[in-house]
């Protein structure tokens, strides 16, 4: 059995998960951290959801599960990356939201890269994973 490559980061957040879940669902508010891409869904289970800048599709998926304010599975993939764009080589991201501490503990899953084309190669371009996106998460709800 091969060895999944799941990239998982939590970050604390001083917001209630209804605040969190605006952040993450909201195009205004995904514009704030996400390199400027305003998300494009209605979230929808089975719905597209692309990640917009400037009139350019960065990234495209479909929702796979919803149940807000906990948590939120799509998938997506790089249409601009040199791979096909079949079904079997899109990621998965999770979002789960957990009350804590009287704020919000964020964790964030991708992948399995171990499942993909390239998968190895995408897998190491990601190291921080998503760290960064995370902080400027954190910027948005707790300012």
């Amino acid at each position: 059995m091969e060895k999944e490559l799941i990239i998982r980061n939590e970050i604390l957040l001083n917001a209630p998960p209804e605040k969190v879940w605006d952040a993450l669902t909201n195009p205004g508010q995904t514009e704030k951290y996400m390199y400027n891409c305003r998300v494009a869904t209605d979230w929808k289970v089975g719905s597209k959801v692309d990640w917009n800048y400037n009139g350019v599709t960065y990234v495209t998926g479909s929702v796979v599960s919803i149940d807000a304010p906990r948590k939120l599975v799509y998938t997506v993939f790089d249409p601009l990356a040199n791979y096909r764009n079949v079904p079997e080589n899109y990621l998965y991201i999770t979002y789960e939201l957990i009350p804590q501490d009287g704020g919000t503990l964020l964790k964030v899953e991708q992948g399995d890269y171990a499942k993909v084309e390239q998968g190895e190669k995408r897998y190491a371009d990601a190291p921080q994973g998503w760290e960064p996106v995370l902080v400027e998460i954190k910027k948005v709800v707790e300012g």
